[in-house]
């Protein structure tokens, strides 16, 4: 029996879906951008800003330590606004567009990646050299804490009703912090100084915590194959 081929795909046939792709992000970036809630990303960023220029108004020693403190409360600063980016009132509204979540959350974050470079490199500018600590370790703790700030957000929308988590999750990073600085033991220590010899090791779990937050983040923004409903009582 003779087979009959298939038909080759026509090359241009994914053409037009990839242009409305497109077409509906521009579509999305004016209302999204609207949206955004730009007084919480604000009072994070220029608090940050002043905790960071810091060491211009105090007298601080010649040592990386006070300069990497500062810079780990400006990241955290920065991170309590961060978890405020997925706050949106007219949720419950947006959530019956056609348009699936991930896009609309993506475009967030497109939004807000550009902007937290450009405030991370003006926050290490502001600690001068002398007290500045190694750069690329300090940006891989920020990172890792803007990373749980944007997972916490995106789990608390995937499993919760609420419009506007940002305050819980910000409660929740913040404590996060604190524990992290004064509970962990030893061996498990993520605020360390510079000269400690657990300094390599910190920066290895750090790692794992960036790594593990943007898995979380992303998992979460997929969208619910189906919404929880209560299930009816057979009488």
């Amino acid at each position: 029996m003779r087979r009959v081929a298939a038909p080759a795909s026509e090359p241009g046939t994914r053409a037009p879906a990839t242009a409305s792709a497109y077409a509906v992000i521009r579509a999305l970036l004016h209302p999204v951008w609207r949206s955004l809630p730009r007084r919480a990303l604000a009072v994070g960023a220029v608090l940050g800003l002043l905790i960071a220029g810091a060491p211009w108004l105090l007298s601080v020693s010649r040592d990386s330590w006070p300069g990497l403190n500062i810079l780990r409360a400006a990241a955290l600063a920065f991170g309590l606004g961060l978890a405020f980016l997925l706050d949106d009132p007219a949720r419950h509204t947006t959530a019956a567009v056609p348009t699936r979540r991930p896009v609309r959350v993506g475009i967030r974050v497109a939004f807000a990646v550009p902007f937290a470079a450009l405030w991370w490199t003006a926050a290490l500018l502001l600690v001068p050299e002398g007290v500045r600590p190694p750069v690329g370790a300090v940006t891989l703790e920020a990172a890792a804490v803007a990373a749980l700030a944007l997972a916490g957000a995106a789990v608390a929308v995937r499993f919760t009703e609420s419009a506007e988590p940002g305050i819980g999750v910000s409660a929740g990073l913040l404590g996060g912090g604190l524990g992290a600085a004064l509970l962990l033991p030893d061996r498990w220590a993520l605020v360390v100084a510079v000269n400690d010899p657990r300094w390599d090791g910190a920066h290895e779990r750090w790692a794992g915590i960036l790594v593990v937050a943007a898995v979380a983040g992303a998992v979460a923004w997929a969208e619910p194959l189906r919404r929880r409903t209560a299930m009816p009582v057979r009488r």
